[in-house]
């Protein structure tokens, strides 16, 4: 029997993974199906996601919001999708770009291009998180050569709090919401995000 699951990810305890289970249920996957991680892509030892890797068998479907949520970087994510769809022989759908969709009854140019959309996407994926770590490096520098002490004050800050500002910088949730998640007053939330963006 073939089976259709979801695999969800967030990063952090304090990030919320509605969006994509309300996506997961808008597509038809069970509610059983539906696997939720919560932890970090940078260690890809994720207990659930492997699990899930061994359930899948030839048929198959196993549906994501988006394509970094099968890896952390340009490499694993290819490789997870070679795993996926040559060894274990299951399709993949990825909710946010339709062309990325392996199920049955694809063409052999449809195919073609949905490797080509993979690949590009997932070099992109690199770059902009490689962007972001120089960024960050090259501001931490100016801020250093300007006289800035980065002390205890300075990163006193709740756990989780550098995902809620990338989250909200990108347009993915209100200072408010991020100020309530972390605990924190919405003027504290902007003043201490405000300083982050500045490292």
């Amino acid at each position: 029997m073939k089976n259709t699951y979801g695999y969800v990810r967030v990063s952090t305890q304090l990030q919320n993974e509605a969006r994509q289970l309300a996506a997961m249920r808008a597509f038809g996957v069970l509610d059983e199906h539906i696997i939720v991680e919560k932890q970090s892509g940078k260690d890809f030892e994720r207990p659930l996601y492997q699990g899930l890797m061994g359930m899948l068998r030839q048929g198959d479907i196993l549906v994501v919001q988006s394509i970094d949520r099968l890896g952390r970087n340009y490499t694993e994510i290819l490789d997870q999708w070679r795993i996926i769809t040559k060894e274990r022989k299951a399709a993949i759908v990825v909710l946010d770009m339709p062309l990325l969709d392996t199920r049955a009854g694809r063409d052999l140019t449809g195919t073609l291009i949905a490797d080509i959309v993979l690949q590009l996407l997932s070099y992109v994926a690199q770059r902009e998180r490689d962007s972001i770590r120089q960024r960050q490096a090259e501001g931490i520098a100016a801020a250093k050569a300007r006289g800035v002490h980065f002390g205890r004050k300075r990163l006193d800050v709740p756990e989780g709090f550098a995902d809620m500002v990338q989250i909200w910088g990108y347009g993915g949730i209100s200072a408010t919401v991020a100020a309530k998640k972390l605990g924190m007053s919405r003027d504290t939330f902007l003043r201490r995000a405000k300083e982050f963006s500045a490292i």
